[in-house]
């Protein structure tokens, strides 16, 4: 069974931690319940006052907004990567794109999940992206996505050509990702849309040095 990614762990882990505070009282715990907060691989877990983490884990509209943005752009990485499974040349690409769609598919459904919880729009695979697009609210645009031209460019390419526009393409696609996660982390004020922006960070810069190091060797 495929590991799932540390946000996807965390989210699970929070929604069984609200569950779990429901049925806390003061009765059975005299000092009042403790939050157990999961701390970062390798590391221990925190624990503190359910009003201090409350505060903590206030969203604003910088939370919002990147999840709204980053689900479609995860939507074109996952139709991008089925692309690549059926015309790429490369094995290098193939294996690629199973690790780019391996990752996202479950943070699209962490994203989704954290939405849905806070009663926001859910963005849809096949929706219009720019739909979610929040630059006309001050934010920066939906980065790196592939235009409608090229996409039907990429979907037409067999073989090396193939391989070739997906790792550049992709290559500016996970950039795109990186800067909008960068963005996010210093404006937002969520606990888990903060976690959730150093994962994409981290591992969108990883697999922008693998997708460099392919295309030098085709």
């Amino acid at each position: 069974m495929p590991k799932l990614p540390t946000i996807v762990v965390r989210l699970l882990l929070s929604a069984a931690l609200a569950v779990a505070l429901g049925g806390c009282s003061s009765d059975s715990e005299p000092d009042g319940p403790k939050v157990i907060q999961p701390g970062a691989p390798g590391e221990p877990n925190a624990s503190g006052d359910p009003d201090t983490a409350a505060q903590s884990n206030e969203w604003n509209h910088t939370d919002v907004a990147f999840m709204q943005m980053m689900i479609p752009h995860h939507h074109q990485a996952l139709e991008m990567s089925d692309l690549a499974g059926k015309h790429a040349r490369s094995k290098a690409v193939r294996t690629l794109a199973e690790r780019i769609s391996g990752s996202q598919a479950p943070e699209i459904q962490a994203m989704s999940a954290w939405l849905d919880e806070r009663k926001m729009e859910v963005p849809r695979a096949g929706e219009d992206p720019m739909k979610y697009d929040h630059s006309q609210h001050g934010h920066n645009s939906m980065m790196g996505m592939m235009t409608p031209a090229q996409m039907k460019k990429l979907s037409a390419a067999r073989g090396e050509q193939f391989d070739r526009l997906f790792l550049r393409g992709m290559i500016r696609h996970h950039a795109g990702a990186v800067d909008m996660a960068e963005d996010a982390a210093q404006d937002g004020s969520d606990m888990i849309v903060g976690e959730m922006t150093a994962d994409v960070a981290a591992t969108q810069s990883a697999e922008i040095g693998r997708m460099q190091d392919i295309l030098t060797r085709l």
